[in-house]
């Protein structure tokens, strides 16, 4: 895949090792003897270049975070900052405050200067220090402002939706000839950005809701018939519901968005729920916010910010289901609903994480400094790539239902593979 230059790169960089620019890393690396190779996806590899297009005495870069909180934020931000400070000597980066919103002189707050002080710190708290909000800016404003401000890279942290917007900002900057470098790091809890193998918040998203899921154990098997309920954050894709799973091994059912399911009959989910309390008492489900959606009646969708639909609530329809069944069954049950979404999206990074912050925050800045624009940093097959940002597109990364992790999720439940 080509990546978008602003120009010819002309400075002597002043990092110590360097990535060839022709090097190249596909989309699969595991194929069958005779497997063609036609149409294959291959992604350049990301690091530091010989030459760089920006001469760092006079750049001036700009960093804003988009979108819901996510483990790792601040570490990101950190990271940009000292990697631009300290290995490439550029003196002037600012952080725009909450969201697009600052990118908007009027609508927006004053940003902050970053100085080694302001983000000494930072990466052992939660959220993002720069703040955040959802929806889009006035692109011809904004760029206005990047232009008066004299950017001349913005990192914009965010998931699909705040990608789409920096092309937008992208595609105005090249329209009015101001060379713009807009170098997108992916951000999701979820972990469903496609050429991401695992995106930062992850890890520390499934430990934290293992520690949930410990204390929902607890609670379920300390009463006659308990019944504990865990939703966790999951829009799209199941991998946080399947990881948690997985760590916690005390989950017995486990609902994702890629694995339909039915409630009623005899191999439904109710019918296997009764089951299990009949045989054991207890019972731990943890399911992901997207799953079942086409249980519930949705004649009217919301739409958040940024343009997605609002999930509908599919924990308290589980809940209010399953009170109702088991009434309707005559067998008594102490059911608890849970729902730790916002405290495990707010936790600081754990040690995991933030190594992966930094990397992808330093190949960020390779790539803006080498004059590269319109790309998002990847990470696949244990090597960092760029990624053109128009790629990502209407794509989403889903859990694969015959992959290593839902099969172990299976094993570890003892689930039937459907309930239909």
């Amino acid at each position: 895949m080509n990546i978008m230059l602003l120009g010819q790169p002309r400075f002597n960089s002043p990092v110590r090792h360097f990535v060839n620019d022709d090097l190249r890393l596909p989309e699969n690396i595991i194929r069958g003897v005779n497997a063609p190779l036609e149409g294959e996806l291959l992604f350049e590899i990301a690091g530091p270049r010989e030459k760089i297009y920006f001469d760092p005495q006079t750049t001036k870069a700009g960093i804003v975070t988009c979108g819901g909180l996510c483990p790792g934020l601040n570490d990101v931000i950190r990271s940009l900052f000292l990697e631009l400070h300290h290995a490439y000597g550029v003196m002037d980066v600012i952080g725009f405050r909450g969201g697009y919103k600052g990118l908007d002189p009027v609508l927006g707050k004053e940003p902050y200067i970053l100085t080694t002080e302001l983000v000494d710190g930072i990466h052992k708290k939660g959220g993002t220090f720069l703040g955040t909000s959802r929806g889009p800016v006035d692109i011809a404003l904004a760029v206005n402002n990047l232009i008066k401000r004299k950017i001349n890279i913005l990192f914009v942290v965010g998931g699909d939706g705040t990608q789409r917007g920096a092309y937008e900002l992208l595609k105005e900057a090249k329209k009015r000839g101001y060379p713009l470098s807009v170098v997108g790091v992916p951000k999701t809890i979820d972990n469903d950005v496609p050429f991401v193998s695992q995106t930062f918040g992850y890890n520390t998203a499934i430990e934290e809701a293992s520690k949930v899921l410990d204390r929902a154990h607890t609670e379920a098997r300390s009463v006659e018939n308990g019944i504990s309920l865990v939703k966790l954050m999951g829009r799209h894709a199941g991998f946080i519901t399947a990881g948690a799973t997985m760590a916690s091994q005390d989950v017995n059912f486990a609902l994702v968005p890629e694995v339909p399911f039915k409630m009623e009959g005899p191999k439904g989910f109710l019918a296997a729920l009764k089951k299990r309390i009949q045989n054991r008492a207890h019972a731990l489900i943890v399911v992901a916010e997207g799953a079942g959606q086409d249980l519930i009646e949705n004649t009217h969708p919301e739409i958040d910010a940024s343009g997605n639909i609002k999930s509908k609530d599919i924990g308290l329809y589980l809940s209010e289901s399953i009170i109702k069944y088991f009434k309707k069954e005559q067998i008594p049950i102490v059911m608890r609903y849970m729902d730790p979404s916002y405290i495990v999206r707010s936790s600081p990074a754990n040690a995991e994480d933030s190594i992966l912050c930094d990397l992808f925050a330093r190949n960020a800045v390779h790539a803006a400094m080498a004059g590269k624009t319109g790309v998002v940093i990847g990470y696949m097959h244990d090597q960092f790539v760029h990624v053109p940002v128009e790629l990502l597109s209407g794509r989403k990364k889903l859990m694969d239902p015959n992959s290593m992790i839902w099969n172990g999720t299976l094993a570890s439940t003892g689930q039937s593979i459907k309930f239909e």
